[in-house]
Order: structure tokens, then C-alpha cells, then sequence
């Protein structure tokens, strides 16, 4: 295959996932939604999670704008075309978002009604499409975008090995770099939107007011259906974007540095979008694995086709590698053997990473049930035992991400840390339909309560939402890991685009940076959890103002204001995610301008090391406390009412902002430290001599 054919097998990898999401999306809206309640408060949600979007995007155009004029400015030559690349990468993971969102908030109505007319099966069929829309979206768009990237490029400056690492990469490194400033914007926006609206939810509704879940009575349960999607749609999708961009654009980076001829060189730095053309392929044929009977648990389905994809991509890779890498050497190693185990070392650090998560955080298991059982001593002993439990959870995650990163060295040096990077996401596609399933059966149980279906609507949407609690966990599992290496391969691709041959940890400035990066993931959770506590307060208090001034609320005699909580959760997501967003982005540029690369590679290293120590311990912790708490709703620990009860809400709603707003961002900043110092590169070489 010559270059041009394999950046087309790109572009029909990127087209069959875009039509499938099509398909899937038209297919979505023909079904219809008979209940008109149901209809009227799915548009309540709808219509919230579109008009965030939407003020949001607004709101980034001006950042947007700034950061493409200064990489047009700080550039020279052939390279100031790194600012089209980042706009181009901050519109599709926007429009990756906004496409999603779109679907999701039209399948979770849908989910209901089909759980009351279909029953399990077709409840699942639905919420999985819809998820799988999403999915599709986020792999086809980054595909497109990366075809469109890279025709334009090499169509401009030839597929030379010199024009490729010094221009067309480069490049390339501003599309992920647009595609991770929309992410993290999203992904903390988004947190203190879901966050601020379930704690005041929980806390005046649950706690004071004695009133259900998603009782169509508490004035923010519009806004925290309206968060799960912003959160846990959008966000996650934009975080596992930018991750499956920036895992290509590492690799390709890392491919022409191996010892190699320049023939093998470029066919390394090309494997890379062959694999996830394979990913895309196996994705969607694992998504007609996902059926379930009633009776049957719908997580079995939705294993059935996460592990038939990744067993499906694992021929894919070999046949790949049989005919286009085949016996060539280089690193002085048998090239298609080594690089398939560093590929398949990175699928199952994905799996096993997920799987260890959810022991720590699924419902009746040790560490959980271990939390309920502290609830009964009350909320103190709840959030100590929590916090236990997140901290040693983070431990046999960096011995698996370690493990991961030095056996895919040991098979293929660094090249192969980047393949496992790739690995780990090669069936994204069905990775982030299970994950974006989670929110929308979420939903539906909400409608379901909100609109006043039968019980056995409710257990249906139940038991499709347990499933997804479980999914949310692993999919966060999934970022982690994927972020640990794919900064990882970032900062190594700077260390190798900056000119830097050796670093020595002993000396001065990159000591400073160690200190600098460790402490600024901790600087950046502070703002996340203190934007969350601000937000959540002015819910709290218009909350509890609607139950005072309208007591006919909680009789059903008035109706409560969902819309003025909706406005005060966009208002406090819109106003607290820039701070957060600008640090991120401008510390690596003064420590690299300020310091020097020696200082920034110090910087990367350590908001990398503390940064997925911080992240594991966060999401872990939360997720446990969360599911706890469901242990105690199902009848442990005293059941509802119960001071147990009372804790275990307490414990969660601490949780909430660790695993959905700053736990997750913190992946994110991690990446986008390291893409910004990777695109600030050439500057600082030419800036330091």
C-alpha cells in the first residue's frame, strides 16, 4: 500500500463510522414517544443540554480564536498552519459533542417508552444506540479530521521523511491540540454543571425534604438529568477524543525516531491509522453482539460486544501486521511480532484497568460493601473509609499502567509505549457506546419515576441504569489509562521534537518543574471542588427558596421552577471552567519560555506522575461512595430513612464531585500540558538555541 492508499483506508474508516452514527441517529428518531408527559419532560432535558452546549461553545469561541492566533504568530514558515489544524480540531471534537448530546437526549425518552412497550430487550436496543451514536461520532470525526490533516499536508509538502517530521506532524499536534482544549473546557464545564445540580438535588430534596430520586417535585431534578448528559456524554466524549488523537498523533511522532530505514520509518508512523481503521471495523461489528433476553442481565450483552470487538480487532492487527510490516527489523527487533504484543499488551491493560476499577467501585463488593457498613456509624466514618478505599484503589492501577509502559518498551521502546497507547483504544468506538449508554439509561429511569410509568417500567430502566453505573466506572478506568500513556508518549515526543538528548533529574530547574507539576493537579482539583461547592450552594438555596415560597410544590398544587435551576448551574459551568482551563494551558508555556525545556520536561513529568495518582484516587473514591450509597437504598445498612441512609448521601454527594468533575478533568490537564508543550516545541528550540 503506498501513503496516499493508506490515508484513504483513513478516510473510509472515518466514513463507515460517521454512516453507521447516521444510520443509528435516523433510526432513533422514528421511534416515537406516545406518553405526553413523558415527551414534555424529555424536552425539558433536551432542551437544557442543548442550550448549555450552546452557551458554552459560544463562550470558547473567543479562547479559540486567541490560541490560533498565537500559534499563527509564534510559528515560522510552513508551520504557522498549526492554527488551522487547532481549529479544525476544536470543531470537531465540538461538533463530536453537540451530535451526541443531540442523540442522547433523544434516546433516553425513547428508552422509557420502549421499556414499557418492549420491554428489556428493547429498552437496551435503544439505549445502546444511542450511545453508540456518540461512540461513532467521537472515532469518525477525529478520523476525518486527522484524513483531512494530513491529505492537505502531504499534498503540500510531500511524504518525505524530513517533510513529515518537520511540518506535517507538527501539524498534526495542533488538531489534537484543539481537539484537547475543547475537551478539558467540556469536561469541566460540564462536571460543575451535573455536579452542582445532584448535590442540591440530593441534599434539600433526599435529605431535608424526604422525597425520592428524581420526584418530579424537586425543582433541580430537570437540571441533574440535563447534567448526567452534559457530564457524562459530551465530557467523556470529548475526554476519549482527544485521547484517541493524541495516542495517533504520539505514535506517529514516535515512529520516525526508530532505528529504522526511512521506508520502515514511515510505514511505522502509518500503522497507526491502519489500526484504528481496523478498530472501527471490528467496533461496529461488536455492536450487533449486544442482545439480551429478559431475565438476563444486560451487562453480559454489552461484554459480549465490548470483548467480541477487541477479540475481532486482535486478528485485524496481525493481518495488518502479517502484510505490511511483516519481517522487517528495527530497534534491532522482529517488527511484527514485537509491535503486536505492545498492541496487545495495551488491550488488556485497557480491560484489566476496568475490571480493577470496578471491584473497587461496583456494588457488593468488598471495599463497597465495607463503606455501607461504616455508614452505620455515621458520615465521618463514611468519607474516611471512602477516602481509604479510593487511595489504595490507585495502587494496583500504576502497577498495571506500569507494567503496561515497560513491557510494550521492552518489546518496542518507546515506539511500542505509543502502540499501547493506540492498543487501549483501538475499539474506542464500542468503548464509548457502553460508556455513553450509561447516562441515557440513567435518564430514563429519571423519566420514568418523572412521568409516573408503572413499577415495572421503573425496574426495567433500574436495571439497565445499574448496568451503567458499572459502565461509567469502567470507561473512567479506560481515560485514566489512556491518559497516563498517552501523555506519557506526549512528553517523550517533546523531549525528542525540543532536541533534548538526556535529562538529568538532579539538576535544579528540572527539580523545580517536578515540584511545579506535582503540585498543579491538586491546584487545578481545588478549582474544580470549589466551583462545584459555589454552584451547588446557589442550587441549595433556590431549592430550598421554591419549597418556602411555593409549599403547593410538594403537594402537586404548583409546579416547580426547573428552568431557573437549569440557568443556575449553566451560569456557574460557564463562568468557573476558564480559570482551570487558561492555567492548563499557559503554565507549560511560561515554565518552557521562563525555565526552558529542561524545566517543562520537569513540569510534564511530574503533573503526570501526581496528576493519574490523583485522578485514580478521586474517581475511584467517588464511584465507591456512590454505590455504596445505592447498597444502602436497596435495603442494606438500614435501608432508606435510616441514619445509615443519611450518611451514605453525605459520602456520595462528596463523591460526586471527585469522580465527575475534578477526578476526570484531571486526565485531561495531564494531556493537555503535554500537547501544548509538544506543539510549543519548535518555539522553545528556536527561542533557547
Amino acid at each position: 500500500m503506498n501513503f496516499n492508499s493508506i490515508l484513504y483506508t483513513l478516510l473510509a474508516g472515518a466514513l463507515i463510522a460517521l454512516g453507521y452514527a447516521l444510520i443509528r441517529a435516523i433510526w432513533i428518531y422514528k421511534q416515537d414517544v406516545k406518553v405526553k408527559r413523558l415527551k414534555e419532560i424529555g424536552g425539558y432535558v433536551s432542551e437544557g443540554a442543548m442550550a448549555f452546549l450552546s452557551r458554552e461553545y459560544r463562550v470558547l469561541v473567543p479562547f479559540v480564536i486567541l490560541i490560533a492566533a498565537f500559534l499563527a504568530i509564534g510559528n515560522k514558515g510552513a508551520l504557522k498552519l498549526q492554527s488551522l489544524s487547532f481549529i479544525l480540531g476544536a470543531v470537531t471534537s465540538a461538533l463530536s459533542g453537540f451530535i451526541g448530546m443531540k442523540v442522547a437526549t433523544a434516546s433516553n425518552s425513547r428508552t422509557t417508552q420502549a421499556a414499557s412497550d418492549k420491554g428489556l430487550n428493547g429498552a437496551l436496543k435503544i439505549a445502546f444506540s444511542g450511545g453508540s451514536v456518540m461512540g461513532m461520532s467521537v472515532v469518525g470525526l477525529a478520523m476525518l479530521g486527522l484524513f483531512i490533516v494530513l491529505i492537505v499536508t502531504t499534498g503540500i509538502f510531500g511524504t518525505s521523511e524530513k517533510a513529515l517530521s518537520e511540518i506535517v506532524l507538527p501539524i498534526i499536534t495542533g488538531f489534537s491540540l484543539g481537539a484537547s482544549s475543547i475537551a478539558l473546557f467540556s469536561r469541566v464545564g460540564g462536571g460543575i454543571f451535573t455536579k452542582a445540580a445532584d448535590v442540591g438535588a440530593d441534599l434539600v430534596g433526599k435529605v431535608e425534604a424526604g422525597i425520592p430520586e428524581d420526584d418530579p417535585r424537586n425543582p433541580a431534578t430537570i437540571a441533574d438529568n440535563v447534567g448526567d448528559n452534559v457530564g457524562d456524554v459530551a465530557g467523556m466524549g470529548a475526554d476519549l477524543f482527544e485521547s484517541f488523537v493524541g495516542s495517533i498523533a504520539g505514535a506517529m511522532i514516535l515512529g520516525l525516531t526508530v532505528s529504522a530505514n526511512d521506508d520502515l520509518k514511515i510505514k511505522l508512523m502509518l500503522l497507526p491509522l491502519l489500526f484504528v481503521s481496523a478498530g472501527v471495523v471490528a467496533s461496529l461489528i461488536g455492536t450487533f453482539f449486544v442482545r439480551t433476553k429478559p431475565g438476563k442481565s444486560p451487562q453480559k450483552a454489552l461484554n459480549a460486544g465490548t470483548f467480541g470487538a477487541a477479540i475481532i480487532a486482535t486478528i485485524f492487527v496481525l493481518i495488518i501486521l502479517k502484510f505490511f510490516i511483516g519481517d522487517s527489523i528495527f530497534n534491532g527487533h522482529s517488527g511484527m511480532f514485537h509491535i503486536f504484543g505492545s498492541c496487545i499488551i495495551g488491550l488488556i491493560a485497557g480491560v484489566v484497568i476496568g475490571l480493577t476499577t470496578e471491584y473497587f467501585t461496583g456494588t457488593d463488593t468488598k471495599p463497597v460493601t465495607s463503606i455501607m457498613k461504616s455508614c452505620e456509624t455515621g458520615a465521618a466514618t463514611t468519607l474516611i473509609t471512602g477516602m481509604g478505599v479510593g487511595m489504595v484503589s490507585a495502587f494496583p492501577c500504576i502497577i498495571i499502567i506500569g507494567a503496561a509502559i515497560w513491557c510494550s518498551f521492552l518489546l518496542s521502546g518507546l515506539y511500542g509505549i505509543g502502540i499501547a497507547a493506540v492498543g487501549m483504544l483501538i475499539t474506542l468506538g464500542i468503548q464509548l457506546s457502553v460508556d455513553a449508554y450509561g447516562p441515557i439509561a440513567d435518564n430514563a429511569g429519571g423519566l420514568a419515576e418523572m412521568s409516573e410509568f408503572p413499577p415495572e417500567v421503573r425496574d426495567i430502566t433500574d436495571s439497565l441504569d445499574a448496568v451503567g453505573n458499572t459502565t461509567a466506572a469502567i470507561g473512567k478506568g479506560f481515560a485514566i489509562g489512556s491518559a497516563a500513556l498517552t501523555a506519557i508518549i506526549l512528553f517523550t515526543s517533546f523531549k525528542q521534537q525540543s532536541g533534548i538528548a538526556s535529562v538529568d533529574l538532579t539538576s535544579v530547574p528540572v527539580l523545580v518543574g517536578l515540584l511545579l507539576g506535582a503540585v498543579i493537579p491538586y491546584l487545578f482539583s481545588s478549582m474544580a471542588m470549589g466551583a462545584v461547592g459555589r454552584a451547588a450552594h446557589k442550587m441549595i438555596e433556590e431549592v430550598r427558596r421554591q419549597f418556602k415560597e411555593k409549599p403547593g410544590i410538594l403537594t402537586e398544587e404548583e409546579k416547580p421552577d426547573y428552568k431557573r435551576c437549569v440557568d443556575i448551574s449553566t451560569s456557574a459551568a460557564l463562568r468557573e471552567m476558564l480559570l482551570p482551563g487558561i492555567i492548563s494551558v499557559v503554565t507549560p508555556i511560561l515554565v518552557g519560555f521562563l525555565g526552558g525545556p529542561n524545566m517543562l520536561i520537569g513540569l510534564l513529568t511530574g503533573v503526570t506522575a501526581s496528576g493519574v495518582v490523583l485522578a485514580i484516587f478521586m474517581s475511584n473514591a467517588g464511584g465507591a461512595w456512590d454505590n455504596a450509597k445505592k447498597m444502602v437504598e436497596a435495603g442494606g445498612a438500614g435501608g432508606k430513612g435510616s441514619e445509615a441512609h443519611k450518611a451514605a448521601v453525605v459520602g456520595d454527594t462528596v463523591g460526586d464531585p471527585f469522580k465527575d468533575t475534578a477526578g476526570p478533568s484531571i486526565n485531561i490537564l495531564i494531556k493537555l500540558m503535554s500537547m501544548v508543550s509538544l506543539v510549543i516545541a519548535p518555539m522553545l528550540k528556536s527561542f533557547w538555541g
